[in-house]
């Protein structure tokens, strides 16, 4: 199953952007041999403002695809049960599955409706380019964890 995170707006150059990177090439490494990756970092530039001509990058990017609606109302997983939710979309036949991530005003109510799931880090709101890294990490952690790598400590 491949990954993806389509997220609206560019990561910059800044330490974000490398950590997204990072965690993304580690994932991609680890994963090959479980049938999940790689995992591609997808950045959404929209030529006009507001959430809909997002929505509409963001569902083009996922078409086909399992949608995971980054929303700070969405359902929050421990690492483990995190693991075990991709396990299940790969394992009950998913060919792809990417992570969304809206701009600033969050995600247009067309793809929350679209999204066959939801992910919170919290109820905290994080700058954009740390949830690229955030979910990266996450998703290299997932990864690790099902291949039974000692990466993650309960």
């Amino acid at each position: 199953m491949r990954l993806a995170i389509a997220a609206i707006g560019k990561p910059g150059r800044g330490p974000e952007a490398s950590l997204a990177a990072d965690y993304a090439a580690r994932a991609s490494a680890a994963g090959r041999v479980l049938g999940l990756g790689p995992l591609e970092l997808i950045d959404l530039d929209p030529r006009k403002p507001g959430k809909a001509p997002e929505a509409e990058l963001i569902l083009a990017a996922a078409e086909g695809a399992h949608l995971i609606a980054c929303d700070e109302r969405g359902r929050t997983y421990p690492s483990r049960a995190f693991a075990d939710h991709i396990a299940t979309l790969r394992d009950r036949g998913e060919r792809r599955l990417v992570f969304a991530i809206g701009g600033a005003d969050g995600l247009d109510a067309s793809v929350l409706a679209a999204a066959g799931s939801t992910l919170a880090f919290g109820p905290q709101t994080w700058p954009h380019a740390l949830a690229r890294a955030m979910l990266a990490e996450q998703l290299y952690r997932a990864v690790t964890i099902l291949a039974g790598s000692p990466y993650h400590r309960d």
